[in-house]
This record gives C-alpha cells, sequence and structure tokens, in this order.
C-alpha cells in the first residue's frame, strides 16, 4: 500500500453513491436473492419429499443437506474461477445452474435423480456466495460499503421470505396426497423465474475496476472507475498481478502472512453455521410440529419466521456501518445463545409453551442483525485484491461444510437412540448456544474493526500486524 499518497484518498463525508454503483449492487444482489431461494425451498417441500420418496432419517437429512455439498463444490471452483476470469463470469455461471436445477429438481422422477439436480443448485449457490457480495465490496465507496454488502445480506433473506410465502400458497392449493405427488415439484419450479431474471439482468453490468486493474486492464478499469465516483482513486492502489508476481510476493494462501488471514476468515465462515441457524432456516415447519402446531399452522409460522429475518436485516444494513462490524457479531452472538437456550428448554417440556415461538423469532433477529449479514461483510473485505476471491472461496468452502454437517445431523440427533426422548429434541440447541459463546470470544480476540476503510487501507494493515506479530492479537 502506497502510504505516501494516503492524503488522496477521499474522506467519508465526501464519498458518493452514485446511480451506477445502486444499479449494479441490485444487480448483484439478485444473486443472494436465488441463494436464499434455493437453499430455503426445502423447508416446505422436506415432509412431502419424505413421503413421497420414503425416506428414512438419514434420507430426509440427504435431501435437506446435498445442495450444500454442491455449495463445496460450487464455491471452490468459484474462487479460481474469479481470480481468472472476473467476479460478473462467476455470477453468470450461477444463474445458469439456478436456472437447469429449478427444472431438473421439478421434473426428477427418482430420489437419485432429485439429489442430482439438487447438488446442481447448491454449486450455483456456492458460486453466488462468493461472487455477489465481492463484486459490490470491490464497486463500493468504502463510506457504503457495509451498507451496500448488507444488500446482498438482505437479498438472501428475501428470498427465504419469498419461498417461505410461494411454499405455503402451494400447500394451500391442495390435499396432503396431492402435496407429495406435486405440490414440492412446484416449490422447486418456481425458482425458474427468479433465475431468468438474473440472466437477463447480468448481461447489463460490467466487471468490477479492481479485478480489471489487477489483470492489467487499466482503460477499461478507468472508465467503469470513473462511474462509481470517489472510489476510483482507490485504483492506484491495487496492484497489477503481473507486477506482484514480478516482485515475488507470495500469491499462496498458506504463506504467511496470509495464511494466518485465511484461518481467521475461515474460522468466522465456520461459526456462522455451527451456531444453528440453518436447522430454523430447512427445518422450521418440523420443529414448529414437534413442538405442536398443525402443518398449515407451522407453515405460516416459518413466513413469519423469515419476514423476521428480513426486517432485522434490513436494521443491519442501516446500523452496520455506523456501530461498526466487531460490536454488531458480539452483541448478535450473545442473543443467539441465550434464545438457544429457551429454545432448548421449550423443547424439553410436554406440550407447546406460548413464549417458544418468541424464542425462535429471537434467535432469527439476532442472527439477522448480526451474524448473518456481517460475516459476510468482513469476509469481503479483509483479503488483498489479489487473493480475495480464493480467500472467500476458502471461507466458504468451509462455511457450507458445516453447513452440510449441522443440516445433515439435525434429524440423526432429534432420532438417536442415545440420548432419553425428550433430551434428544433439546441438545441441538445447546450445543449450538455453546457454539454462540465461542463465536463471542473468538469476535472479541480476533476480528478488528473495518468500517470506513477502504479495501486496500484493511488489506495493507492485516498484513503489516500478522508479518509482524504472528498469531498476535489483532484488535
Amino acid at each position: 500500500m502506497k502510504n505516501d499518497r494516503a492524503h488522496q484518498l477521499p474522506s467519508a463525508s465526501d464519498q458518493r453513491l452514485t446511480g451506477f454503483v445502486l444499479r449494479v449492487t441490485l444487480v448483484a444482489a439478485l444473486g443472494g436473492l436465488l441463494f436464499g431461494y434455493d437453499t430455503a425451498v426445502i423447508s416446505g417441500a422436506i415432509q412431502f419429499l419424505t413421503g413421497h420418496f420414503q425416506l428414512s432419517p438419514a434420507g430426509t437429512g440427504w435431501a435437506a443437506s446435498c445442495a450444500l455439498a454442491g455449495c463445496v463444490a460450487g464455491s471452490a471452483a468459484a474462487g479460481t474461477i474469479g481470480d481468472v476470469l472476473g467476479r460478473r463470469m462467476v455470477l453468470l455461471l450461477a444463474a445458469v445452474l439456478f436456472l437447469i436445477s429449478a427444472l431438473g429438481t421439478a421434473m426428477a422422477s427418482s430420489f437419485p435423480l432429485f439429489i442430482a439436480f439438487r447438488i446442481l443448485a447448491g454449486a450455483g449457490v456456492g458460486a453466488a456466495s462468493i461472487a455477489s457480495p465481492v463484486y459490490i465490496a470491490e464497486m463500493a465507496p468504502p463510506r457504503w460499503r457495509g451498507w451496500l454488502v448488507g444488500t446482498n445480506q438482505f437479498a438472501i433473506v428475501s428470498g427465504m421470505l419469498l419461498i417461505y410465502f410461494v411454499n405455503y400458497r402451494i400447500v394451500r392449493l391442495g390435499s396432503e396426497a396431492w402435496n407429495e405427488a406435486n405440490g414440492w415439484r412446484w416449490m422447486f419450479a418456481s425458482g425458474a423465474l427468479p433465475a431468468l431474471t438474473l440472466l437477463a439482468l447480468l448481461m447489463t453490468i460490467p466487471e468490477t475496476p479492481r479485478f480489471l486493474r489487477a489483470r492489467g486492464r487499466r482503460a477499461e478499469a478507468a472508465r467503469i472507475a470513473e462511474k462509481i465516483g470517489d472510489a476510483a482513486i482507490s485504483l492506484d492502489y491495487i496492484p497489477e498481478t503481473g507486477a506482484v508476481r514480478h516482485r515475488g510476493e507470495g500469491l499462496s494462501l498458506l504463506r504467511k502472512p496470509m495464511a494466518g488471514l485465511v484461518l481467521i476468515g475461515l474460522t468466522l465462515a465456520v461459526l456462522q453455521q455451527i451456531t444453528g441457524i440453518n436447522v430454523f432456516l430447512y427445518y422450521a415447519p418440523e420443529i414448529f410440529r414437534a413442538l405442536g402446531s398443525g402443518t398449515s399452522t407451522a407453515m405460516l409460522e416459518t413466513v413469519v419466521l423469515g419476514a423476521v429475518n428480513l426486517g432485522f436485516t434490513l436494521v443491519a444494513m442501516f446500523t452496520v456501518d455506523h456501530l461498526g462490524r466487531k460490536p454488531l457479531l458480539m452483541i448478535g452472538a450473545c442473543g443467539m445463545g441465550c434464545c438457544l437456550i429457551a429454545t432448548g428448554i421449550a423443547s424439553l417440556r410436554q406440550g407447546y409453551p406460548g413464549w417458544v415461538l418468541a424464542a425462535v423469532l429471537g434467535y432469527i433477529a439476532c442472527f439477522a442483525l448480526s451474524v448473518g449479514p456481517v460475516t459476510w461483510i468482513v469476509l469481503s473485505e479483509i483479503f488483498p485484491i489479489r487473493i480475495r476471491a480464493r480467500s472467500v472461496a476458502t471461507a466458504s468452502l468451509a462455511l457450507w461444510t458445516a453447513n452440510f454437517l449441522v443440516s445433515q445431523t439435525f434429524p440423526m440427533m432429534n432420532s438417536s437412540a442415545l440420548l432419553q426422548h425428550h433430551f434428544r429434541r433439546a441438545f441441538p440447541f445447546f450445543l449450538y448456544a455453546v457454539f454462540c459463546l465461542a463465536e463471542v470470544i473468538f469476535v472479541w480476540k480476533w476480528i478488528p474493526e473495518t468500517k470506513n476503510r477502504t479495501l486496500e487501507e484493511i488489506a495493507g494493515a492485516w498484513a503489516v500486524q500478522h508479518a509482524g506479530s504472528g498469531s498476535r492479537q489483532v484488535s
């Protein structure tokens, strides 16, 4: 980073939010909407899939989590593609995968064929989970970056709420038998429309200037940077890939100081998942039914859950650039842990305590206010340009692996013969609460504050601190 030019950087108050930046952000965030739509569609379909294909508890877990195996593969491939071909290309590939998988799962004639298309959908989700926040972060002025990257998480939960409502409407179109035979197919088929919309709109946006500059395409980068406004100044701080290699600077994620930085990002990503969020997002109707709700009521309660998720994500978008990343992460994880303990206690009791819905919604609110959006914001900020896509891909790979393990094991823990009947329903919630405590400690010790700093300032500060201190705490 060229400190002798630091005085040229615009102050936070001078940074403008242009119409061009808003437009490309909204298009890229549609990748997040498909992310949420495709991952949450299983929540309404899982009951009917289980009956249609006569699945065991392990088979039910596989039906819910198989897409996450695709997410692992998609995020692994997207990192390399993103650093070589660009962030926009990854989004285009994700849109194609979304479209094919929506139609394929709807028409699947067997369980293995259904699984194959769900894994394909997961590959699209994994790719979008990297490309959308990275694309937005590289287009955003520092003052607005948290808010703009937060629009991706807002789009994710919007997609979840949308499919919760679609699932609810489809369930009410026919009987249990009709839903078991055909209703779940319409749930998956509905994803084709947003996928086509994303594919069309991606044709109207350019590649990021930071990627173009890093690849030596200076004229193209300058034209796009001019449309962004004050963020264009940061192009002076971006090294071209060839120049970096010529100086012999390491590009490996396993070399210092990058290895420590990648490990921190990886841990943060894993903690987002093992605190249990996707158990509620994927199995919400099943959880509500187990606590005493009927099928229609459970689906409606899931819609309410999605609305809370959406509302508090919106709150996070408007607070993250003022309160900062670190305080939100710690406060949110504390709240999640308390609500998980309350949900576990409710699961130990007979009947349906009136406050259990409040506990579940409180958990969702705390996640949406903090750990959900802020994790992705931090991951999009902390890595240098030359390894950003691969580093986010590595963290996302760990995130989706953890998501897969949590989603696969939840129904198995609920039916485990090793635990007493009532305790087996409560045990997962108590376990996830322990991980919430671990997140609070980790964030307090290792995650720095990054608000109102350019991506190049953040990357430079991390490199200096880690090179000089090894495993020392970063504050």
